[in-house]
């Protein structure tokens, strides 16, 4: 089988849990950390994490679909204050939830300066309707400035899985086949084997996934899908702070994975 298949075929070893449910996990003291590892590596962390949680079924579907507009000024200011480190910062991109009848919403992400991360959003009707479903007022009320003064930049195409730990303390997306297009220069790239983890849990609760990751030596790092695709999409940028971030994601792209121990077989 292929990596693909391998990943697929360990999700359906997995409890399902449906959207109702999920709405019912309340994670009051959240923390989020992000990760970074490959399809390799993937396959060991489902392997060991397969039966402490569930995996989100949609429509009958383990694995999700997404489609993401990221808007920005013409002199790309919130991908120079991201790309900087500046907080507070602020980021509109217009989201599709391709396996959920193409429900798209407008949202604003802010972070603020001790690092927690606000989003407010409203549902438009599609990509290309966003100024025709009050997209204008929304994105005026939150940033103090019209939509008007963005343009649609970057999009991506990804693919998520979403696990939720069987205490429903914590939530697990994880990104991958990432493809970016680049409204600007036109530029295509692509995230090759790399795996977005993020992991949302309920404050210092005992978290499984976390247990897993050490074990494997995945180690925190944080990754914007939006910073990261404008730098391999728009060579005009200038981005030197990137270049070692960039450096770090192609070695996590290359890692091979763990060798485990397997259990020997008892005597009798």
């Amino acid at each position: 089988m292929t990596i693909d298949q391998q990943i697929y075929a360990l999700l359906q070893e997995m409890p399902p849990i449906t959207l109702d449910e999920m709405s019912g996990i309340r994670l009051m003291k959240r923390t989020d950390t992000k990760f970074l590892a490959n399809k390799a590596l993937l396959l060991q962390v489902l392997s060991l994490a397969k039966d402490d949680y569930y995996v989100q079924e949609i429509q009958h579907k383990r694995i999700a679909r997404y489609r993401t507009t990221y808007w920005d000024t013409d002199d790309y200011k919130f991908f120079r204050m991201h790309q900087a480190g500046r907080r507070p910062r602020t980021k509109v991109r217009v989201r599709t939830y391709e396996d959920s009848d193409g429900l798209t919403f407008l949202e604003v992400k802010k972070k603020d300066n001790h690092g927690k991360t606000k989003k407010k959003r409203t549902e438009v009707a599609s990509q290309s309707e966003v100024y025709e479903s009050g997209g204008d007022e929304f994105v005026t009320k939150q940033v103090k400035q019209s939509l008007n003064d963005f343009h649609p930049c970057l999009q991506n195409y990804f693919k998520r899985i979403t696990l939720v730990n069987k205490g429903k303390t914590e939530r697990l997306t994880i990104d991958f086949d990432i493809d970016y297009i680049n409204f600007d220069t036109h530029n295509n790239s692509n995230s090759d084997q790399l795996v977005i983890i993020e992991l949302k849990r309920d404050g210092r609760v005992f978290s499984p996934i976390k247990d897993i990751l050490l074990k494997l030596r995945i180690k925190p790092h944080g990754y914007s899908k939006y910073v990261i695709g404008s730098y391999m999409t728009n060579p005009h940028l200038k981005a030197n702070l990137l270049k070692e971030k960039m450096r770090e994601i192609i070695k996590v792209n290359n890692r091979k994975p763990m060798q485990l121990e397997t259990t020997a077989p008892s005597a009798r």
